[in-house]
């Protein structure tokens, strides 16, 4: 009989010593599952290698954000010249959550792959960085994100079953060890080297969003409804982070 899925990924915070690298890893069952419930929901389905990409970019931005300071909100937005889309992925320590999507309509083509990232923290202005990406791989765009905006090396590896780990570098870390490890070997950290767990968080697939937060969006037809809605009673609207589409009426905007 197949175990039920885990409500939570569980994202372990591991202290690799001697190393002196941090190893931060995840089954992400559950937040894949969550994600392919949401496609179902809101009637979408990506084509495979667009799909993959997505759920890469989901899996490390977790372990980026369990990397990092508690209290941080970090959004990471992809846009590719071929094919030509845009990803997104937004997640949160705090509220424990992951989401993100896909833009395929109305994309703009860029004259090379960027990555823009955008952390936010309570009462302080955003911080926004862009790093240039040679590839539509998650797993090598982080790695140039840590070297171009974490000034430390940061490496994260595929495993079997949904599990990704990201190892990062910290003070006098063993920079041979690091550079040449394989994905064998960061299966058997746990069993070869000396290691502390230090924390360990807990992420879902989940964006938040309903039609209340959605309609401040349109605060600036509020006072010309006949701009926003011409001849018809009702619009749809969709959320920018999850695709979610809301029905919006003219009652609903007074």
């Amino acid at each position: 009989m197949q175990e039920p899925v885990a409500e939570f990924t569980i994202v372990e915070s591991i202290f690799v010593r001697q190393r002196n690298c941090l190893m931060v890893r995840a089954d992400f069952t559950p937040i894949f599952t969550d994600y392919y419930l949401h496609l179902m929901d809101v009637g979408q389905r990506h084509p495979e290698n667009l799909d993959t990409t997505l759920k890469d970019l989901l899996a490390v931005l977790t372990l980026h954000l369990t990397a990092r300071p508690w209290a941080e909100t970090i959004a990471w937005t992809a846009n590719l010249r071929a094919p030509r889309v845009n990803f997104f992925a937004t997640g949160s320590s705090t509220h424990e959550y992951i989401v993100g999507r896909l833009f395929t309509e109305d994309v703009r083509e860029p004259d090379r792959n960027f990555l823009y990232s955008q952390t936010t923290t309570p009462g302080n202005p955003p911080h926004n960085s862009t790093i240039e990406v040679e590839t539509t791989d998650p797993i090598e765009w982080i790695q140039h994100f840590y070297d171009q905006s974490e000034q430390r090396p940061g490496r994260v590896f595929r495993l079997p079953d949904d599990t990704y780990v990201l190892i990062a570098a910290q003070p006098d870390f063993d920079e041979e060890w690091l550079t040449n490890l394989t994905a064998d070997d960061v299966s058997k950290i746990s069993d070869q080297e000396q290691t502390k767990t230090l924390e360990t968080r807990k992420f879902k697939f989940s964006c938040g969003c309903t039609i209340e937060r959605i309609l401040p969006t349109l605060s600036a037809w509020k006072d010309k409804p006949e701009e926003l809605f011409g001849d018809d009673a009702s619009l749809t609207l969709q959320c920018p982070r999850c695709a979610k589409k809301y029905l919006i009426t003219r009652e609903d905007l007074a």
